[in-house]
């Protein structure tokens, strides 16, 4: 039997932890490990339980969750996934978030189901980012090929999309195949049962895939595939 994934709890209202609690608590694959209510508690029992997936409030007394969040991912210490839970679906918290480190991105009206996928997708390394808030992250970092080419055409300099064969190592055809699904939101399973490839294989392919694009995780991945040209 496999442990179970470890997951921190970081919310200023008791009551809104207790019910993640409970509805975490249900699922015998998942363990509520710890809880913080502040920013500063939420950084120092990251780096004590070193929890695998950690749900962060925004709004939180001391120090927000944006700073939180940046403080665990610069600690090398903690390799906790990190999502953003907010009420406020403000595109200023998603990309300060993203900024930040958080590989995912969940709104707190979201439904016992949603969170409970979103903590097994972050523990698997699977990204969580629903495809609406991809495609608002897309328009913001990845500029379309029209934008771009009309762009360098107005300023005259050649365009920023970058075939493979320029980066350091070139993604291979299979590589390019498995990014342009995780571009789709594709899970891992997903990508596997599309490729007819088992889902270790994806998880070999993605990882050699952020290695040679120098991504941070499978957002930062798609972001910078658009902006390459590969996707």
């Amino acid at each position: 039997m496999t442990d179970p994934i470890r997951v921190l709890l970081v919310d200023d209202h008791a009551m809104l932890r207790a019910g993640f609690r409970t509805i975490l608590g249900l699922q015998p694959d998942l363990a509520v490990v710890g809880e913080a209510a502040t920013g500063p508690e939420a950084v120092a029992l990251a780096a004590t339980l070193r929890p695998d997936v950690i749900t962060m409030d925004v709004q939180m007394p001391d120090m927000d969750g944006i700073e939180a969040t940046r403080r665990i991912r610069a600690d090398g210490r903690i390799h906790a996934a990190v999502a953003i839970v907010t009420t406020f679906d403000r595109d200023d918290y998603l990309f300060d978030a993203l900024d930040a480190g958080a590989s995912g991105f969940l709104l707190k009206n979201a439904g016992p189901e949603e969170l409970v996928a979103a903590v097994r997708a972050l523990a698997a390394g699977d990204g969580m980012l629903a495809p609406e808030v991809t495609r608002r992250v897309l328009r913001r970092f990845a500029p379309s090929a029209a934008e771009r080419g009309g762009s360098a055409e107005r300023s005259g300099q050649p365009s920023r999309a970058l075939p493979s064969a320029d980066l350091p190592e070139p993604l291979t055809d299979r590589e390019r195949e498995v990014l342009r699904l995780v571009a789709e939101a594709w899970s891992n399973a997903e990508i596997a049962a599309e490729l007819y490839i088992g889902e270790a294989t994806v998880k070999t392919h993605v990882s050699r895939i952020l290695q040679k694009l120098g991504a941070r995780d499978r957002v930062q991945a798609v972001v910078l595939a658009h902006r390459l040209g590969l996707t």
